[in-house]
């Protein structure tokens, strides 16, 4: 009995610690260089012009992130052109998941015509590194003397189900924050989505 209880608590010790890994905000991230849509590597240092990015992992079968995708393409149309581009990454296995494969990453980006890359974490090393556990999680980083330094972490706002019932866009109210070079008030929220489908 007790060699069960030791062991259900280094599970949930496990747990715990997995949870609370990642970037947090203030924290600075890393660069990467993962294979968008098109087949080149793209890399946040291509962005020379960038004053920050919206990093969101997601991916094509989550109903979670199907929802999303359309507020993900206005979050990239209303402020790439103010410095801070959309970058999408699909982190998921794809032997799990075989809607989530590169080849349906190009056919989904198609039909809906996104205007941001869309990129294949293939060795999930870089979801490893921010910490995501949600398809969607979006990381809003700002480029401060060429560190890339954490500024809001969690979901894009507060209705999963109806975009027109939202009430806190808190992705854009972060935004609108670091645009007019203010503390962003709520600087993390809890990602809502479907779990990441990591390999075995």
């Amino acid at each position: 009995m007790k060699h069960i209880i030791a062991i259900l608590f280094l599970f949930s010790v496990s747990i715990s610690i997995a949870q609370t890994t990642g970037y947090k905000p203030g924290d600075k991230a890393i660069d990467f260089s993962l294979k968008n849509i098109d087949g080149k590597n793209v890399s946040l240092k291509n962005y020379t012009d960038a004053k920050g990015y919206i990093v969101v992992f997601t991916c094509n079968h989550c109903p979670y992130a199907k929802a999303y995708e359309s507020r993900i393409e206005e979050l990239n149309k209303k402020y790439a052109s103010k410095g801070y581009p959309v970058i999408a990454i699909n982190p998921n296995d794809p032997i799990a998941y075989p809607e989530d494969s590169y080849e349906n990453m190009q056919k989904n980006a198609a039909e809906k015509h996104f205007t941001f890359p869309y990129l294949l974490d293939e060795t999930q090393n870089i979801a490893k590194a921010y910490g995501a556990l949600k398809t969607p999680h979006v990381y809003i980083l700002k480029k401060i003397n060429n560190e890339l330094i954490v500024k809001y972490v969690g979901a894009i706002d507060d209705n999963s189900e109806s975009a027109k019932d939202v009430k806190k866009k808190y992705a854009e109210n972060a935004l609108n924050e670091l645009l007019q070079d203010k503390t962003v008030k709520e600087p993390e929220t809890k990602a809502i989505g479907c779990s990441i489908k990591w390999k075995k």
